[in-house]
């Protein structure tokens, strides 16, 4: 028998199926270095137009998606955000160069009827958004109250004070009679002109370049630095109580007696003697407030009495005493001025 001519494995196959050639990949051995390049430049020489499985044309991909395809989502989403910040920094720009409208107020006149009708009336004249114009004078007898501020173009003046919870002034004031009952200022005080102040208490330190004139100046201590110079040209009073005393009998004698009219500072002891006096201490002058220390004490004598004796004087802190080493003259007037520093 002959062999069956299919079933031979020498014989070669008469056609090919156009499908399963295009189905079934190709043999990497089987391909030729020009079947390589046209795969490399996308171009498909063997089959011209790509197939499905049942042999119809395959739609061809658009360019539009294939650039949409290689787009990667994440650029994609950036690119959108950067044009929308764009668009929003454009509409800020447009809007910060562009001029507000101007406000639209309505002006309304007043006629002289009009005028007469409010004279007799309570009314509302306008709306907030309207403007009130007048052209003459306006005296208004009532009283007078503006709700909203109230801005004067010109210069303002009263007949009258002006009260106010506050009052502001922003640049430079010239005020005439002015009363104040409290005035504090944060800042500096320039004084150019003569300044006249009744009460004047300083809590912290003050320095004067110029003279100063007062008529009365009280100070709790008055200290001079440096090469300062005191110059008093009229007299020095020393005021204050007067100091207590204390006589000695025994001494001033029989009827003696003794007086002090003075300061703790300076004052004069007047004395009179009696009979049968004696050496020793005639008085003790205590003094209204005590020294820090044992002060210096000058007396003179006053009188040809005074002159007469051998007196001396003994001190502390709180008091002193007037003595004499002799005897003073009995029934006899005289006195002693005495000066006290610390």
């Amino acid at each position: 028998m002959e062999p069956d001519s299919d079933k031979d494995p020498k014989k070669e196959p008469e056609s090919l199926d156009v499908h399963e050639t295009q189905d079934s990949p190709a043999d990497a051995l089987s391909r030729t270095p020009e079947d390589l390049e046209k795969e490399s430049e996308g171009l498909d020489e063997i089959d011209e137009e790509p197939v499905d499985e049942d042999g119809k044309p395959l739609k061809k991909i658009s360019a539009v998606k294939k650039v949409f395809r290689k787009i990667n989502v994440y650029l994609l989403f950036f690119i959108i955000l950067i044009i929308i910040a764009g668009a929003i920094t454009v509409v800020n720009y447009l809007n910060s160069i562009t001029e507000p409208p101007a406000p639209n107020i309505a002006n309304q006149e007043l006629t002289e009827d009009a005028l007469k009708q409010l004279a007799n009336t309570d009314a509302s004249v306008g709306s907030s958004s309207q403007t009130l114009t007048i052209q003459g004078s306006a005296i208004i007898t009532g009283q007078t109250l503006a709700r909203g501020n109230l801005n004067v173009a010109g210069n303002v003046q009263t007949g009258g004070s002006i009260q106010g919870p506050s009052l502001t002034v922003s640049g430079s004031s010239s005020l005439g009679d002015t009363q104040i009952n409290h005035l504090q200022i944060a800042s500096d005080l320039a004084v150019q002109g003569n300044t006249t102040i009744r009460d004047l208490n300083v809590a912290g330190a003050s320095s004067f370049s110029g003279a100063i004139t007062a008529s009365q100046l009280t100070v709790t201590k008055l200290i001079m630095s440096g090469n300062a110079i005191l110059e008093i040209p009229n007299h020095i009073s020393f005021t204050g109580p007067s100091p207590t005393r204390t006589i000695n009998s025994g001494v001033l004698g029989s009827g003696g007696t003794a007086s002090v009219n003075g300061s703790d500072t300076a004052g004069t002891i007047n004395i009179n003697t009696g009979s049968n006096t004696t050496a020793g201490c005639l008085l003790n002058i205590t003094f209204q407030q005590s020294f820090a220390r044992q002060p210096r004490i000058m007396i003179s004598p006053v009188g040809s009495g005074a002159a007469a004796m051998q007196y001396y004087v003994d001190r502390n802190s709180t008091s002193f005493s007037v003595c004499s080493n002799n005897a003073p003259p009995a029934n006899q007037s005289f006195g002693f001025d005495y000066f006290v520093m610390n």
